[in-house]
C-alpha cells in the first residue's frame, strides 16, 4: 500500500508475513544445526509441544519441537542441558519472533539413547520397580513356559532346543512378537498380557538375540517396564548378550544373559532330577530303618517297666496312694474337728452365766 507521499507502507502482519517467507526461502536455513543450552524449558501437553530456548553468553534462539519431531526426541530435554538441535528456522507472524523449528535434538557428548536410559533407569528406580522384593519366585517345575519373541529370530530357537533337551515335560506357547523398530514394544505389551489374562502358563520368557544399543531400544520402554512389573506370572527377561543390560532386565523377576540362558533357569535339568530320584529308595531305606529302630527301643524301654511286667505292681501303686490320701483325709478331718471344739469353747466360756 502506498501513502500520500508515494512510500510503500507495510503493516505489521504484512512485514512478518515478508520476513517469513524471506527466512524459509533462505536454503541455509531449511536444515540448520545450533548447539546451545536448554533454558525456559516447558512441556505443553495441549498442544503436545515442547517450548524453550537454546541460549549462549550473550545470546537467545526461541525453539520449538511439534507433535513428530517431539516423538523423535528420545530424551527428556532438561534445563541446563547442552544439546545440538536441527530444524528450519521461520518467524511467527503473530508475535514478530523468529525461531527454530525443530526437527530433531541430540545432546552434546552422550548420545540421546544413552540419555533416554539414564533418565528412565533413575525414574522406575526411585519407584523400585527394581526392588529384589518385588521379584516373584520362579516354579521349580513349570508345567507350561510362555514365550514373547520373534517366531523367526535365533532366540526363538536357542530356547525351543534348551527347552527340549533339560524339560521336555513342559509345553511352550509362543506369542509372536516385534522385537525391534517402533511397533516393537506394543507387540511386546500385547504377549504379556496375553499370558496374563489367559493365565495360560506358569512362566514367560520375554527376550531377543544381540544386536546393537539400537536394535535393542525396544526393550528400553517405559510402558514395557510397567507392564512386567505388573505381571502376575513371573517373567523371566533375556535380552542379547552377557554385556548387554536394558530396563526390562531390571525389572523382570529373572534376567538371564541370553534366550539359551533364561531357557535353562526356566525348567530343571532332566538328567540331575533322575539322578537324584534314583537315590530316593536309599534315603528311604536308611530313614525307614533309623525310624523302625527307635521304635524297638522305646518299645524295650517300655516293657522293662514294672507296670508291664506285672499288672499287680499297678494295682498295688494305686493302693497305696489311695491309703496315703485317705490316711490325710482322716488327719485333715481330726484337725478341723478339734479347731471347731476349741473355738465352740472359747465363744461357751465367753458367755454370761
Amino acid at each position: 500500500m502506498q501513502d500520500k507521499d508515494g512510500r510503500n507502507v507495510l503493516t505489521i502482519k504484512e512485514l512478518n508475513e515478508l520476513c517469513k517467507n524471506v527466512l524459509e526461502a533462505t536454503p541455509l536455513l531449511r536444515r540448520v544445526y545450533v548447539k546451545g543450552e536448554i533454558s525456559n524449558f516447558n512441556d505443553h501437553r495441549p498442544t503436545n509441544a515442547y517450548y524453550f530456548s537454546l541460549k549462549e553468553p550473550g545470546a537467545k534462539l526461541e525453539c520449538v519441537a511439534y507433535g513428530f519431531a517431539r516423538n523423535n526426541i528420545k530424551f527428556k530435554p532438561e534445563n541446563g542441558m547442552k544439546v545440538v538441535a536441527y530444524g528450519k528456522i521461520s518467524l511467527f507472524v503473530r508475535d514478530g519472533r523468529y525461531q527454530l523449528y525443530v526437527d530433531g535434538m541430540e545432546p552434546e557428548g552422550l548420545g540421546s539413547l544413552q540419555i533416554a536410559y539414564e533418565q528412565l533407569y533413575n525414574k522406575l528406580k526411585a519407584e523400585g520397580l527394581f526392588d529384589e522384593s518385588n521379584h516373584k519366585p520362579l516354579p521349580k517345575y513349570p508345567e507350561t513356559i510362555g514365550v514373547v519373541t520373534s517366531p523367526t529370530g535365533a532366540a526363538i530357537k536357542d530356547i525351543l532346543d534348551v527347552l527340549g533337551r533339560r524339560f521336555p515335560y513342559s509345553k511352550v506357547l509362543i506369542y509372536p512378537s516385534l522385537v525391534q523398530g517402533d511397533a516393537a514394544p506394543e507387540t511386546l505389551i500385547r504377549g504379556l498380557r496375553y499370558f496374563n489374562e489367559t493365565n495360560s502358563c506358569n512362566v514367560i520368557i520375554i527376550g531377543r538375540g544381540g544386536g546393537s544399543y539400537e536394535d535393542l531400544w525396544a526393550f528400553n520402554d517405559e510402558k514395557l517396564a510397567r507392564e512386567i512389573f505388573y505381571s502376575h506370572i513371573p517373567v523371566i527377561s533375556a535380552v542379547g548378550h552377557e554385556r548387554d543390560w536394558t530396563i526390562a532386565d531390571y525389572v523382570a523377576d529373572k534376567r538371564a544373559p541370553t534366550p539359551s540362558a533364561a531357557a535353562e533357569i526356566a525348567v530343571p535339568d532332566t538328567p540331575v532330577l533322575k539322578r537324584q530320584l534314583s537315590n530316593v529308595p536309599v534315603r528311604m531305606e536308611a530313614v525307614l530303618s533309623m525310624a523302625v529302630k527307635n521304635l524297638r527301643r522305646r518299645v524295650k524301654d517300655l516293657s522293662s517297666r514294672g507296670v508291664l511286667s506285672s499288672p499287680m505292681y499297678v494295682v498295688e501303686d494305686r493302693r497305696k496312694t489311695l491309703a496315703n490320701l485317705s490316711s490325710g483325709l482322716s488327719h485333715s478331718i481330726d484337725m478341723i474337728y478339734a479347731d471347731r471344739k476349741n473355738a465352740f469353747t472359747n465363744v461357751s466360756s465367753a458367755l454370761p452365766r
